[in-house]
């Protein structure tokens, strides 16, 4: 394991999950709540992430939907939070409605659309608190996606878990094809935490057998960055760990689960 790692946490809400949109065969459900409000899982999700940032001093990438930034109730959350961690706080694109993109064939037009429509909401509701950094929603990533990025100024990309289990998530392309064409447009690839050629991060946290494997991961892996370090993200010459979860993933087990790594503590 490498002596740092890069914490990031995706901003998905109940609804922008595969089951009920953007994936063209996955997404076979109605969701039953209210699309303009957040979950009740959401916002005690959110609770809990806010009471885990003030218990340690690392800094943590959240990977925004922006169509949450359309809402009235998410947007107050988000500037309190930014006010209240400063620089331990930056935001990166997580697509504007979760859509799967390389499930659904090559699209540069409608992913350019999307990502002007996305960045210029985050920018608005994140400031300086925004980074150029993206990750494909659900990990649907393929090469094509990366000449789009460079054009739209993106450094970084975090869409790659270079296993075989969700190898089908590339369209077809062998995982490296992926990394490769984010280096020959310029762009960072920093892929997930892998064990064994397998998923520890998102879902995998809590899917046994895959869980065991997970937990040991992150707790092997490096302390996380702090403000001053989190910037080596996006220069190549750093190496670095690389590790998900949700915020649902906050309201688990009463609001009281925290990632399995190794903090720096206030």
């Amino acid at each position: 394991m490498s002596g740092r790692t890069w914490l990031t946490v995706d901003s998905d809400d109940l609804r922008h999950l595969p089951i009920y949109q953007g994936h063209p065969t996955r997404s076979q459900r109605v969701y039953d709540g209210d699309s303009n409000l957040l979950s009740v899982r959401f916002q005690e999700g959110w609770s809990g992430f806010i009471q885990w940032m003030n218990g340690h001093e690392a800094a943590v990438t959240l990977f925004v939907i922006s169509d949450l930034l359309e809402q009235d109730d998410f947007p107050p959350l988000l500037r309190d939070a930014l006010e209240q961690f400063g620089a331990r706080l930056t935001i990166g694109c997580h697509g504007h409605t979760h859509r799967s993109w390389s499930s659904w064939g090559q699209d540069e037009i409608g992913f350019a659309d999307m990502l002007s429509h996305s960045t210029a909401l985050l920018k608005q509701h994140a400031g300086e608190a925004f980074r150029p950094y993206f990750r494909a929603p659900s990990g649907y990533v393929a090469p094509w996606m990366a000449e789009v990025l460079a054009e739209k100024g993106y450094k970084v990309d975090s869409s790659v878990n270079p296993s075989w289990l969700v190898r089908k998530k590339a369209a077809g392309h062998a995982w490296h094809r992926v990394t490769q064409a984010m280096d020959a447009n310029g762009i960072v690839e920093r892929q997930w935490l892998t064990a064994w050629s397998l998923p520890v991060n998102g879902p995998a946290l809590f899917r046994f057998p895959l869980s065991l494997l997970a937990r040991r991961s992150w707790k092997r892996a490096g302390r996380a960055f702090t403000a001053s370090e989190v910037h080596q993200v996006e220069d190549r010459k750093y190496d670095h760990e690389t590790v998900y979860c949700h915020i649902l993933d906050f309201a688990r087990n009463d609001g009281a689960w925290t990632p399995p790594l190794k903090m720096h503590q206030q």
